[in-house]
Formats: structure tokens, C-alpha cells, sequence
């Protein structure tokens, strides 16, 4: 986990994380957050781009003894992909 953390900061540095809502119940807790930066660092072999990306995601977390133990999370990749340029926009229906 924090592998992806780290990459995520190299490629956004100064970008982050805004908790949109937040869940708990028993030993579980739900996070829905968006993430914002700009694209000035290399990121899985993309080279910067300056563009300022936008995405979001679900969080679900497992804690023991107030520590994480399990997490899962999913977000917009194809998303962010696209506002960087990457890949290119779904063509529309």
C-alpha cells in the first residue's frame, strides 16, 4: 500500500485528498474521497504533463486495536488516464 501511495506522490506531488464522506460501523469503515493534483512528476511511465487531474474513489477499511489491518479501495483510473492523455476519451454513444 504505500508503494502505490509513494507513486502516486511523485507523479502529483502537492496534490491531495479531500474525504467526501465517511462510514463506520462495527470494525469497518467506508471513505469516499476525491483526489487533486497536477501532473509534474513521472507516474507509472508517464512522463509529466501539467495537467491537473480530478478523480474519485471508494474506500473500505478494516481496523483491530484502532490500527488499518485490511483495505480495499476503487477509483476512476481510466479516468484520471484520460485527463492526462493517455489513453484516448471513450467514444461517445
Amino acid at each position: 500500500m504505500r508503494a502505490n501511495i509513494e507513486k502516486y506522490l511523485a507523479g502529483f506531488p502537492g496534490g491531495g485528498i479531500t474525504v467526501d464522506d465517511q462510514i463506520a460501523e462495527g470494525d469497518k469503515v467506508a471513505t469516499r474521497w476525491t483526489g487533486r493534483g497536477t501532473h509534474t512528476g513521472e507516474m507509472a511511465g508517464i512522463s509529466p504533463t501539467g495537467k491537473e487531474v480530478t478523480v474519485s474513489g471508494l474506500t473500505l477499511s478494516r481496523l483491530e486495536n484502532g490500527m488499518v489491518v485490511e483495505e480495499w479501495t476503487t477509483w476512476d483510473t481510466l479516468g484520471m488516464l484520460v485527463q492526462l492523455g493517455a489513453v484516448p476519451t471513450p467514444a461517445q454513444a
